[in-house]
C-alpha cells in the first residue's frame, strides 16, 4: 500500500508553526534568546529539508524536536565553558533539555501559543518592550515592521527589543504567571486580589493592543509591493479568537474580533487585478465577506449591550455602520462621527484624531475638518506621516484647493514605503494635475 508523498514546506506554515514552537520550548525549558535562536534554525532546517523530503506528517513536532536539540547542544555547550569539570550528565533534568520522544501527549498548539503571548507580555517590562517583544515572538514582524508599526525609528526599536530579552534573561522568575505582592503578609487578601486583577488587566490590554497591530499590518501593509499580507491579518484574527474563547465575557476581546472580522470582510474588494489599491468609497460591495461581517455585527452588538464600553467595541461599532450600508452613498456619517466623538473622549490619540477628522468632513465639510488636521501637525507620532498628508490631500480636493491637494498627495506618495499606496496616491496627484 503505497502513501501520499508529505507536502513540502511552506512559508504561511511556518510563519504559523513559529511562536507555537516557541511557546512549547519557553513553557519546558525557558531561556528566551537561545529558544529563540533554536527556533529559527529549525525554521531554517525545514525550510532546506522539507522541499527535499516532503513535510513530515506531524511538522510541529518535527520542529519541536529539532529546536530540543539546537538548544540542548547551545545550552549543553555553555554550561561546558562555565564548569569545565562537570560533564553533560551531570546537569539537572532542566539543564539537560532532553526532546520528549515523538509519542508522549503535547499541550495543545494554540496553549503553546497562548503561553508565549500572556508571558510577552510581563508586568514588569516597559509597555512598549512588551508590544514590541511580543510582536516580534508572536506575530513574526521584522524590527523594521514592528518600528513603522508604531511610528517610531527602527534603531529605537531595535534598543526596546534588547532591553526586554535582557529583562527577561536576568528575571528571577521568568515565565512565571502574574506574581503576587513581593510581601504577601504587608498585604490583606482583597490588596493582593485587587493587585492580581489590574495585573491581568494591564496584560491583557497589552495582549490586545499588540494583536491589533499584528492585524493592522496584515491588513495594510507598511511597505512592499503588496498592500495586505494575508497571513498575517489571518494569524491575528486566529489568536484573537483564542482569547475570547478563554474570556468570551470580556467586552474589548469581543470588540477586537469584531472589528478585525468587519475589517477583514472587505480584503477582496481592496485591491484590483494588478494589486492596485482600491479605496472604500470605490470597492465593489458584493465582494465582501457577509459571513464575517455577520458575525462581526453580532459580537460587537452583544459587547455593547450587555460590557463596559471600551475603544474596541466603539472602533467595531464604526466598522459595523461602513459594512452595514448598501453603498458608500448609503453611509450613516452622522452616526460614526457619534461615535468618533466617544472615541476620541475614551481614547485621544493621533490615529483616533484622524479618524474623527475624516467623519467631521462628510457631516460638516472639508474646511471644519482641515482645522482638526492643523493641530495633527505638532504631534509627534503623526506628523510627517504619509496618513496625515494624505487625508489632507482628499480634503484639499474635496474643498476644491486643487493646487494644494496635488502637492499633499505627492508628499504623501514620498512619505509611504507601500508600493501600492505610492501608486494609488500619485495616480490621485496625476489626476487633479488633467
Amino acid at each position: 500500500m503505497t502513501h501520499p508523498a508529505p507536502e513540502p514546506a511552506s512559508e504561511d506554515l511556518l510563519r504559523r508553526m513559529a511562536p507555537q514552537v516557541l511557546g512549547a520550548l519557553l513553557r519546558r525549558y525557558g531561556h528566551f534568546d537561545a529558544a529563540e535562536d533554536a527556533v529559527q534554525e529549525a525554521l531554517l532546517a525545514a525550510a532546506r529539508q522539507w522541499p527535499e523530503e516532503g513535510r513530515p506528517r506531524n511538522p510541529r513536532g518535527w520542529l519541536i524536536r529539532v529546536a530540543s536539540h539546537r538548544l540542548t547542544d547551545q545550552l549543553r555547550s555553555e554550561a561546558a565553558r562555565r564548569r569545565r569539570e562537570e560533564t553533560a550528565a551531570a546537569l539537572t533534568p532542566r539543564d539537560a533539555f532532553v526532546a520528549p520522544p515523538p509519542g508522549e501527549d503535547r499541550a495543545p498548539a494554540e496553549e503553546d501559543t497562548l503561553t508565549l503571548l500572556f508571558l510577552c507580555c510581563r508586568a514588569d517590562l516597559p509597555a512598549a518592550g512588551r508590544i514590541a517583544l511580543t510582536l516580534r515572538a508572536v506575530g513574526g514582524l521584522t524590527t523594521a515592521e514592528i518600528a513603522r508599526a508604531l511610528l517610531v525609528p527602527e534603531a529605537t526599536m531595535a534598543q526596546r527589543i534588547s532591553r526586554a530579552k535582557r529583562r527577561i534573561r536576568t528575571s528571577a522568575s521568568p515565565f512565571g504567571s502574574p506574581a503576587d505582592p513581593a510581601d504577601p503578609a504587608a498585604a490583606g487578601e482583597q490588596e493582593q486580589e485587587q493587585a492580581g486583577e489590574r495585573e491581568r488587566a494591564a496584560r491583557l490590554a497589552d495582549v490586545l493592543h499588540v494583536l491589533y497591530l499584528i492585524f493592522n499590518e496584515g491588513y495594510t501593509a507598511t511597505s512592499g509591493r503588496e498592500l495586505q499580507r494575508a497571513d498575517l491579518a489571518t494569524e491575528a484574527i486566529r489568536l484573537t479568537r483564542a482569547v475570547h474563547a478563554l474570556l468570551p465575557d470580556d467586552g474589548e476581546v469581543a470588540g477586537l474580533l469584531a472589528l478585525m472580522l468587519l475589517t477583514d470582510a472587505r480584503r477582496a474588494a481592496r485591491t484590483g487585478p494588478d494589486g492596485s489599491l482600491i479605496p472604500l468609497a470605490e470597492q465593489d460591495r458584493t465582494r465582501w465577506d457577509r459571513d464575517a461581517i455577520a458575525e462581526g455585527v453580532a459580537l460587537v452588538s452583544d459587547a455593547l449591550t450587555r460590557t463596559p464600553l471600551g475603544p474596541y467595541q466603539l472602533r467595531a461599532a464604526i466598522a459595523a455602520v461602513h459594512d452595514e450600508a448598501a453603498g458608500d452613498e448609503d453611509t450613516d456619517w452622522a452616526e460614526i462621527l457619534a461615535l468618533y466623538e466617544v472615541l476620541v473622549r475614551l481614547v485621544p490619540g493621533p490615529v483616533e484624531r484622524l479618524g474623527h477628522a475624516v467623519a467631521v468632513a462628510m457631516v460638516h465639510g472639508p474646511r471644519r475638518a482641515l482645522d482638526l488636521l492643523a493641530a495633527l501637525d505638532d504631534d509627534d507620532h503623526l506628523a510627517g506621516h504619509h496618513r496625515l498628508e494624505a487625508v489632507r490631500a482628499h480634503l484639499l480636493e474635496t474643498a476644491g484647493d486643487r493646487a494644494a491637494a496635488r502637492a499633499a498627495y505627492a508628499k504623501a506618495a514620498g512619505l509611504t514605503l507601500s508600493t501600492p499606496e505610492r501608486r494609488y496616491l500619485l495616480s490621485r496627484a496625476a489626476r487633479i494635475a488633467e
